[in-house]
């Protein structure tokens, strides 16, 4: 469960070291359980999409209060778990328990796409009633093992058209994203007063004070950080 929400929006280099890190220092789903969540919030640094940290710490909350500590082994019970969902839960259901079914990631995705349609777009059904006639019997743990690598590493990549003129990308160093996880951490590194966490931001990234208050309410409503009185801090 951890490697496939680490992989969810995060290439797999930079996930390899933080997954060594965070199975060290949380290595049973009862050690995530009890953590707190400052401390899952401080190893997942780095990682980026700073959710991810607390749906995989609340899944484990959910395995252990619900199911006494040990993983459901269906798909209903599996995708109810928070920031699992319906592929997640295939590929533990094909990675963790070697079950016969289908689990349509990216990879597989395009390759289906590309042999079977000729690359041309397809309502998810079509993909996915290809992806299960696939699958052979008793090999669905290869089979998805040698899907993933082919789509990764041989499937023909599709060459990016030169951007129109007029159209001007945003980089992701102005985004919303961006600036949450400086805020994200900065909380990291410890407790901070509000007026020097907002005069902090405005200084060293040029934006309105406004600007910043309007993501640290964002981010107190998402229980991503914390305030007690005038401090702000990682949740507990």
């Amino acid at each position: 469960m951890v490697s496939e929400v680490m992989l969810q929006q995060t290439q797999v280099l930079r996930v390899i070291p933080k997954y060594a890190e965070f199975i060290e220092a949380f290595p049973t789903v009862s050690a995530l359980s009890r953590a707190s969540t400052a401390d899952v919030l401080r190893i997942w640094k780095g990682m980026g999409y700073n959710r991810r940290a607390l749906y995989l710490k609340r899944a484990a909350e959910t395995i252990v209060r619900e199911y006494g500590g040990k993983f459901p082994r269906n798909e209903e019970e599996l995708a109810k778990l928070p920031g699992v969902g319906t592929y997640t839960a295939r590929a533990l259901l094909v990675f963790a328990y070697r079950k016969n079914i289908c689990a349509v990631d990216t990879n597989i995705r395009k390759i289906i796409v590309y042999h079977f349609f000729s690359g041309a777009p397809q309502p998810e059904r079509e993909i996915e009633n290809v992806a299960r006639q696939l699958v052979p019997p008793g090999k669905a743990w290869e089979w998805h093992q040698a899907l993933m690598d082919y789509g990764a590493l041989e499937l023909p990549k599709k060459k990016a058209g030169m951007p129109g003129k007029g159209k001007k990308s945003v980089p992701f160093r102005q985004s919303d994203r961006y600036f949450r996880g400086r805020i994200m951490d900065i909380l990291r590194d410890g407790d901070i007063e509000t007026s020097a966490l907002r005069d902090k931001l405005v200084r060293d990234y040029g934006r309105s004070g406004e600007y910043f208050d309007n993501l640290l309410k964002t981010l107190l409503s998402e229980n991503m950080i914390a305030k007690k009185g005038k401090i702000f801090s990682l949740p507990d």
